[in-house]
């Protein structure tokens, strides 16, 4: 089978896999532990209260000096420390990073996530940050599907700041199922999370509206970043952008100050319509098709004046270079929760870091 037949067999056969097709229906009576949420109450100078699911019931806990603690009863939840900078816009252009790590696609596996940067030593045994100044990119949905996704996203948080002291990077970029869940789109959300959601009153989306810790965070993130001589993303780059003649800093503004909208009302904006759905950077999958040639890649990859294209939301049984390596595809399925591979960028090489802390070249 050629290669391109073979991406095509393993995409449609994940499509037919029915947990990632449709939304997820409860299995058991497990109790659910889940959290923190943290809400910004208006005119507080910080947030007070944590709020808790503990045996699939609500308590709270005080926030004192920004370190969140949990009920003493309530499993082994993520107690972070909120971080007054966490929001700061960063750039979405650098040079001169010796080292990128990239992976995309979690979906809510915590564990394998975990397992697959700890055999990479990008975090110690304490799950701290442990790559110097190295950059991580994220290329988006984290969101979705999974049972972790609270813990996924806790992780991310601290881990921003760690990697930031230690003079690195963490780039955490919007999919399109962040997207879809900060627009109330709630079709692949895990039931776990509904307990959460009738406790605290709020539907799903509102967990991370614009008006608690995470969602302030999540929404001051780029969606497209460039690092050396790469463009990180997680769909794709199609020819319209060019034609349309966008650049990243006025795209990213975009989807941060839209991020909110409905789907009717992006769909009213020519470009907003463009950005959100279909050929948009979030959704695009023109790179596995068989009609895509290179010097349609030639053309996009002029325009940004890069080497190579870093993509998810494409699924796939490893990090997997097409195009002599010009595009690269780094969803390696960790969604199912097996296993899951990351790409290495280092002393320009280009590496495959396998689920077992193996490397091999790309």
């Amino acid at each position: 089978m050629k290669p391109l037949q073979s991406i095509h067999l393993f995409w449609l056969l994940l499509l037919s896999h029915s947990s990632l097709a449709t939304p997820l229906a409860p299995q058991d009576n497990t109790p659910i532990y889940d959290g923190p949420y943290v809400f910004i109450e208006p005119g507080a100078a910080q947030p007070q209260t944590a709020h808790w699911i503990c045996h699939n019931q609500l308590a709270q806990t005080p926030i004192k000096q920004a370190k969140l603690s949990r009920p003493s009863d309530c499993a082994q939840l993520p107690e972070p420390t909120l971080n007054s900078h966490a929001t700061a816009l960063l750039p979405d252009t650098y040079e001169g990073v010796n080292k990128v790590i990239a992976l995309s696609d979690v979906h809510g596996q915590y564990d394998v996530l975990i397992n697959l940067l700890r055999r990479h030593k990008v975090i110690d045994s304490q799950l701290h940050w442990a790559a110097g100044d190295a950059h991580l990119v994220m290329t988006g949905d984290m969101f979705d599907r999974g049972h972790q996704v609270n813990e996924v996203l806790w992780f991310m948080y601290q881990l921003n700041q760690q990697a930031q002291a230690a003079g690195g990077q963490l780039h955490l970029l919007m999919g399109n199922h962040e997207q879809m869940v900060m627009r109330g789109d709630l079709r692949y959300v895990h039931p776990r999370y509904q307990t959460a959601s009738e406790q605290l009153g709020r539907s799903y989306d509102a967990l991370y509206a614009n008006d608690t810790v995470l969602g302030q965070w999540l929404r001051s993130k780029h969606t497209i970043v460039k690092i050396n001589d790469t463009l990180f993303l997680h769909g794709g780059i199609s020819q319209e952008w060019i034609d349309r003649k966008l650049t990243l800093s006025r795209v990213n503004a975009l989807y941060r100050q839209h991020i909110d909208k409905s789907k009717p009302e992006l769909k009213q904006d020519d470009l907003l319509n463009f950005l959100f759905f279909g050929n948009g950077p979030t959704w695009y999958r023109g790179y596995f098709k068989a009609n895509f040639n290179q010097q349609e890649l030639d053309n996009i990859l002029a325009y940004f004046n890069v080497k190579r294209i870093v993509v998810g939301h494409t699924s796939q049984s490893q990090v997997l270079g097409l195009f002599d390596n010009q595009v690269i595809a780094v969803d390696s399925s960790i969604k199912l929760g097996e296993s899951g591979e990351l790409l290495i960028i280092e002393d320009n090489q280009l590496i495959r870091g396998h689920y077992d802390g193996a490397r091999s070249i790309l």
